[in-house]
């Protein structure tokens, strides 16, 4: 990669060398005025003045782009002693430079990251020393780690990663990284500024040059730190990393199924990183394949190398919710905490009464069950109402009109949320980075018609058994939203909600309200 910046450096200046060997030529007498050698010369000048107009400009961009960052929470060795500790005592072990600072992000993976770009460093701030003590990178960690693994455990996933701080030292990798991240900041400069295409243009045929050998560059490196860290812990490497695969589906279901119906009505849960502690237990007791798991608990998590673990998880739930929904970046009337505790009141007993006052308002502007009649506004929210008018003869038509008319109105309200600068940090016309962090990518795409009918439909049955049959709404760590009968989850409700949406038959779905002792003819509490 190196090869490659001094070849084009080479390649900007060959024009420059040619404009001066045929001004010095004529200035000694070597080349004759006149003729054709003074076009020559001048084209010649004019040409390298223009190659180096362009290359100082290509140069400027790269240089003063700003690389994206991941989006972490960063941990002052204040309040994490015990943490910079054991990864200063893991660099000794594996006689490679600790890294500088230690971050979080909340997501399931851990890596090194170079933050000494000047773009990062405000000029104040940058004393002679500087540039030694920050050359080492900044170690990142995944937050549900902390929460999930044991202390040794975590030791020794972190062993392959603090190795890499090795390599990273070394100034020809160092200054190649350098590079490649400084070009990758300019095309995404020059992306957003059309005046800026050549730089785009010649940003973009370096780093296709340069991809096989960063590449390898990489492999290398990642195989000579997996190499070093080998006498290191290697047998709780094993079982780390069996723990990093729970992890991630562990938080894959919380995030999805847990955090998402918060975000979209405006709550973030507050304390995600414990939250999938509770998931992970959850599936370990459910799973076969990860019995045994549970029996970790009682050794020391993590967590506790934190001296205050309740603020660094409420910090990280709070960017995993902005990176992950784009939601804003501090509490307001419409984006506040929910602890856990108050999430099945706060968030699924609220989301189920705004979706089925959702359905109300819809069932309200398609024609009604009698062909040519249109219900009036005194029409009450019930159940009964809902599987009159999708079951049976009378339903032709019906669930298609709800679906569309649900997807625009879901449309609608999002858009509006987007103009009001609550949410919508990320659409496609906005800013793609948040602070000069690069976000991560949305959890789920937008749902179908069929999907909103459906979660709709089951909303306005939920709130009707939370009503009329003394049911309570409830958080089930990794399906999330959840119906509590007698203290017991129903998790039978999905089928009969579908033979309702799908094939018009609603007698599944009254005989579930039969023996749960739901009336569906009593009006539904909404919001």
């Amino acid at each position: 990669m190196l090869r490659i910046r001094s070849t084009a450096l080479a390649v900007a200046l060959l024009p420059a060398a040619a404009a001066v060997v045929l001004l010095s030529g004529t200035a000694m007498g070597r080349i004759p005025d006149g003729g054709g050698w003074d076009t020559a010369r001048w084209s010649v000048t004019g040409a390298a003045a223009l190659v180096l107009l362009l290359a100082a400009l290509v140069t400027a961009v790269v240089v003063r782009a700003r690389p994206a960052l991941s989006p972490t929470v960063p941990i002052p060795e204040e309040t994490a002693p015990d943490l910079y500790r054991l990864v200063r005592d893991l660099a000794e072990r594996l006689d490679v430079p600790a890294p500088s600072a230690i971050a979080l992000t909340p997501d399931c993976d851990s890596w090194l990251e170079d933050r000494t770009h000047p773009a990062h460093e405000p000029p104040r701030e940058r004393p002679v020393t500087r540039r030694r003590s920050g050359a080492t990178p900044v170690l990142v960690i995944g937050s549900p780690f902390l929460w999930w693994m044991r202390v040794a455990e975590l030791r020794a996933l972190l062993a392959p990663v603090v190795a890499g701080t090795g390599p990273s030292a070394n100034p020809d990798i160092a200054a190649a990284r350098r590079f490649v991240r400084g070009l990758d900041a300019a095309v995404a400069v020059a992306a957003a500024r059309p005046a800026l295409a050549f730089v785009g243009w010649a940003a973009r045929s370096l780093l296709r040059s340069c991809r096989d050998h960063a590449a390898e560059m990489e492999r290398g490196v990642a195989a000579a730190a997996s190499e070093r860290s080998q006498t290191v812990d290697y047998g709780l490497r094993i079982v780390a990393q069996e723990q990093v695969g729970l992890a991630y589906a562990g938080w894959d279901r919380l995030l999805n199924r847990v955090a998402l119906p918060a975000w979209r009505m405006g709550r973030w849960p507050s304390r995600l990183d414990a939250g999938v502690v509770s998931a992970l237990t959850e599936l370990s007791r459910r799973d076969r394949l990860a019995e045994g798991f549970t029996s970790r608990l009682g050794e020391r998590p993590a967590c506790d190398l934190l001296e205050e673990p309740g603020v660094i998880d409420e910090a990280a739930s709070l960017l995993a919710a902005r990176l992950f929904h784009g939601g804003p970046p501090e509490t307001g009337p419409d984006w506040s905490p929910v602890a856990w505790s108050q999430y099945p009141e706060e968030v699924v007993d609220r989301t189920w009464r705004l979706e089925a006052a959702r359905l109300h308002r819809v069932l309200d502007d398609i024609p009604g069950a009698v062909p040519g009649v249109r219900p009036g506004p005194a029409a009450a929210p019930t159940v009964a109402r809902v599987l009159d008018r999708l079951a049976g003869p009378a339903r032709a038509g019906t669930g298609e009109q709800l679906e569309a008319r649900l997807s625009a109105e879901v449309a609608r309200e999002a858009a509006r949320e987007e103009g009001a600068g609550d949410r919508g940090a990320f659409t496609a016309t906005g800013d793609p980075w948040v602070d000069g962090l690069a976000p991560l990518f949305p959890l789920q795409p937008p749902r179908s018609g069929r999907e909103l009918l459906t979660d709709h439909v089951t909303a306005m049955v939920c709130c009707a058994a939370v009503d009329t049959a003394g049911a309570l709404p409830g958080l089930d760590w990794l399906d999330g939203p959840a119906l509590l009968v007698g203290g017991v989850r129903r998790a039978d409700l999905a089928h009969s909600v579908l033979s309702l949406i799908e094939d018009g038959d609603g007698e599944p779905l009254r005989a579930w309200l039969g023996e749960v002792g739901v009336r569906p003819e009593k009006p539904v509490r909404l919001v």
